[in-house]
């Protein structure tokens, strides 16, 4: 199992847009993909679970990767977020 924790810094915190860019990136991997924040937690491959923690602008998350690809995923996704989020 692989972790790491991110603070939220696009203004519009994770809405619909970037929310499905992540989920669509996050089924290309076998692992399970979890995010959690002060909501609560969700699957990074369930749009609608991942919106309903409502994410905000300086929000910190953890997102926690669990499989056969968890090395490269953690990698991909962290590269991912702070790019874009």
């Amino acid at each position: 199992m692989k972790q790491f924790s991110y603070t939220v810094k696009d203004k519009n915190g994770i809405h619909a847009r970037p929310a499905g860019t992540l989920v669509k990136f996050c089924k290309e991997f076998q692992s399970e993909i979890q995010i959690s924040g002060k909501q609560g937690n969700a699957s990074l491959k369930k749009l609608f679970s991942l919106l309903g923690l409502n994410i905000q602008f300086g929000d910190e998350v953890t997102v926690t990767v669990e499989g056969p690809d968890e090395d490269d995923a953690v990698q991909r996704i962290r590269k991912l977020m702070s790019e874009n989020f």
